[in-house]
Order: structure tokens, then sequence, then C-alpha cells
């Protein structure tokens, strides 16, 4: 005779909301690990205890878990450590997820083709940028970003264009919570000068990272919008300032404009 009993759905009877008493400590530490060795070009045992704040008896035990499941790799004659294939499959499922990278990707092309400079695809997150995808100028001097590379929001092109769009509270909560660090003598760091640039940059559709985290590179970007006209992402270029002027800068804008509109749509998103 077939059971009447409904299955039981939702959450067990011991979860608890509170993070602190549902995270696995050990996880939550070999977590950082990888984390740690994500944005370096490899590491040592030693270096990676430091950066993780972990003895390094317990650092080698989680790489050697790692390493036996293809998450870390490390290469024996200079014993540094690096984020292995494995790592890379698993990141690349957040990606597929979307049609965003796939999307811009032809567009990017055609961008980086009509200035000659890189093209860059990012999201924020946590007050900060992502870059998800690039495509790479021909030129001898370019800007690099390999996927995953984080950045400061407010320092960034891309940043400020998906800041502009943010609901003021949410702004003010960034930059309460991150602050505006300053990295050049051009990094806006001011709350009231940052609040008018916004404004800017709604008024002509596009943002200028000019010189504000790397002196001599500019960046030029425009948002990308969702079907809630939500920014959810961000195209740009970036090139040396020899070659990106504010004259050919301002062209360069309604290019980058034009291309994130155009992305915009393909996803089945709405331009604010």
């Amino acid at each position: 005779m077939e059971s009447t009993q409904k299955r039981s759905r939702g959450r067990p009877k011991a979860f608890s909301p509170n993070p602190e008493q549902t995270t696995v400590q050990a996880l939550d530490r070999a977590l950082v690990i990888l984390k740690v060795l994500a944005e370096a070009e490899g590491m040592s045992l030693t270096e990676l205890a430091e950066a993780s704040g972990q003895a390094p008896a317990t650092v080698y035990r989680v790489l050697s878990t790692y390493a036996a499941h293809g998450m870390v790799e490390v290469q024996p004659a200079t014993q540094l450590w690096f984020i292995g294939q494995a790592a890379f499959r698993v990141g690349s499922a957040f990606l597929g997820r979307t049609s965003l990278v796939e999307q811009a990707r032809v567009v990017m092309r055609e961008l980086m083709a009509d200035t000659g400079e890189t093209a860059n695809l990012a999201i924020a997150d946590g007050g900060q940028v992502v870059f998800l995808s690039q495509v790479e100028t021909h030129e001898p001097i370019r800007a690099f970003f390999r996927p995953g590379t984080r950045g400061p929001i407010h320092a960034s092109g891309i940043g400020k264009a998906l800041l502009a769009y943010l609901a003021p509270a949410v702004v003010e909560r960034i930059v309460r919570e991150q602050g505006l660090a300053s990295f050049t003598p051009k990094t806006i760091t001011d709350p009231g000068r940052l609040a008018a640039e916004m404004a800017e940059i709604r008024a002509r559709g596009w943002a200028v990272d000019d010189e504000e985290r790397t002196e001599g590179m500019r960046c030029i970007a425009a948002p990308i919008f969702n079907e809630f006209r939500e920014a959810v992402a961000g195209v740009s270029i970036s090139g040396p300032v020899v070659r990106m002027d504010r004259e050919r800068g301002r062209g360069f804008g309604e290019r980058v404009r034009a291309a994130a509109d155009r992305i915009t749509e393909a996803i089945g998103g709405r331009a604010a």
C-alpha cells in the first residue's frame, strides 16, 4: 500500500538563521585560503599562511586536500601554489548562469576593433567591481584584468557607472562601509564630490576613470541594465592617456554607451 505521508520540506528543526551558528569553521578557513590564492600570481606556503592568518601546518593540509581535487596546483621547482583547473571549472559555472558574458563578447570585440582599446565587462559585488571578461587591444601598452579581478568601486569607470544608478541610500551605505580610499592624486575621496559626479554620469550616460585608480590610465564605461531597468553590469574601454585624450574620450563615451545599450537589449533589459 502506498504511503500517504507527505515529505517534509523547508528547513530542518535544528536550522538557525544565525550565520555564526551555521558556518562550518574548518570550511570557512579553507575557503579563505582559496580566495587569497585566487588573487595572487602564485604564493609560497609561508606567504599563504601569513596572508590568511593561519598556521603553516593547517594551510598545508588544506592545500593538500585541494590539490587532490585539482583545485590548486604546486610548481615543484619554485614551491609556489596556484589555482588549479578544477577551481576554474567551478568558477565558470557562475558565468553559465547568465547569457551576459556570451552576449557581451560580440559587442566587446566590435568595441575594441572600433576604438583600438581594451574592452572590459564587470559587475558590482560587495562595494567592489569584479571583472568577468576582457577583449584585449593589440597595442603594446594596455590594461589587463583577468576574470575575477576585483577593484574599488569608486575608483573604477564601471564602478562609478553602476554607482550612478543605485539609490542614494545604497551609495551612502557603500561609502560608509567601504570608504573612499585614495590611489592617485585624482581619486575621488570626498562623498559630496562623488555625488556630483554621479549626477553628471546620469546626465551624460557614461563614466570616466580619469587616472583615479592608476596614473597614466583612463577608462570610459557605461552601465548595462536588466529587464527591471536596474544597472547590473558595465562595459568599458581602458588604455593609456596618451591614446585616450579628453577630445577622443568624448567620442569614445558615445560609442561605449551605444555598446552598453546593445548588450542591454541582447539580454532582454531596458535602459533607465
